[in-house]
């Protein structure tokens, strides 16, 4: 009840979610985010016209920076990355672990079945995406500007219109069955390993206790459940990347690379994307950078999660210490 808990009708369950996933968003895209630049730029290459691939590799993004002395550089955009990120996450977890209470709350149902998970977590990512798009967009172009040129979050979207500032929208939304897929792999492989050990537990009665996750199995179960969707939804997100890049012409770069025939503006529609890609790559393209996509996602959210299952007991903690305080400065403020 709101004026027992002093909680003001907030969902206490769901911010908990949001705010354990939140912190894990935040450390795992500061701690992997020189990877993520250099798969951003790797993906956003596109063979020109000659057929030559400015990086052949996603270790040649590293060694430019390091021969440039632009080591740092591949920091650029981490803020906006993190803001982003951390948004993202708070929106997503609050939004999926609501949708979920609801839909428990109106069938009756003991359980979620695996196509109201999946419309349940695409409905919770099309809200962020929704949110964060301009965040998104602006963090991919800082991360394909060249080493050392990147701008500041205001710059980058002022660069455009408000319009530009949402490349990629579209895209973004399909991709909404991305985190569907994960979440609802996770999930599902979660609760069959919790079902197991409890049962296990059970049969011995050594331990009473509530079964969780430890940290090697949540690990590990981020990165097969990340994996799978990866795999299937790699085409549109080496897309989006190139819808969302920089202008290499606004890039300080020598001019027989910037007035070369395959380096004109990126395409900034689905199909011009996929045209392209199409055009000069062939049906490797859509695949390109998949390997650096799997290990960079899978790395991330694997640590997202590990992440948030182990501070999901203390961020729970923590908000019933700030309810008990509400409720306590409510009672008082009455009372007065």
């Amino acid at each position: 009840m709101e004026g027992e808990d002093g909680g003001g009708g907030v969902d206490w369950d769901s911010l908990a979610e949001a705010a354990s996933g939140a912190v894990g968003a935040l450390v795992s895209t500061t701690v992997l985010y020189p990877l993520d630049t250099c798969k951003t730029k790797f993906q956003a290459d596109v063979q020109t016209d000659q057929g030559a691939h400015k990086y052949r590799n996603l270790s040649d993004v590293f060694w430019e920076a390091i021969k440039k002395k632009q080591f740092l550089s591949l920091y650029q955009g981490l803020k906006t990355k993190n803001i982003q990120s951390f948004i993202s996450q708070f929106v997503y977890f609050y939004g999926y672990s609501y949708f979920k209470r609801l839909y428990l709350e109106k069938s009756g149902a003991k359980s979620i079945g695996t196509k109201a998970n999946l419309l349940i977590a695409a409905a919770a990512g099309a809200c962020t995406v929704v949110v964060t798009q301009p965040l998104d967009t602006a963090s991919s172009r800082m991360q394909t500007s060249a080493f050392g040129k990147s701008k500041g979050l205001r710059a980058t979207l002022a660069e455009g219109t408000w319009l530009e500032a949402f490349d990629g929208l579209g895209i973004s939304l399909m991709l909404t069955c991305n985190p569907s897929i994960q979440y609802t792999v996770f999930d599902q492989l979660k609760q069959k390993l919790i079902l197991r050990q409890t049962r296990k537990n059970a049969e011995s009665a050594s331990d009473s206790s509530p079964v969780a996750l430890s940290a090697f199995s949540a690990f590990l179960l981020g990165a097969i459940s990340k994996s799978v969707a990866t795999i299937l939804t790699y085409p549109l997100i080496r897309c989006k990347v190139m819808i969302q890049a920089a202008d290499p012409d606004d890039d300080d770069e020598d001019e027989s690379e910037r007035t070369g025939p395959g380096n004109s503006r990126p395409p900034k529609t689905m199909l011009g994307a996929m045209h392209a890609m199409w055009n000069k790559e062939g049906i490797p393209g859509f695949f390109k950078g998949l390997h650096a996509q799997i290990l960079k996602t899978v790395l991330s959210s694997a640590l997202l999660l590990m992440i948030k299952e182990k501070i999901s007991k203390f961020t729970w903690i923590s908000l019933l210490a700030l309810r008990q305080y509400l409720f306590v400065s409510r009672k008082r403020i009455k009372s007065a």
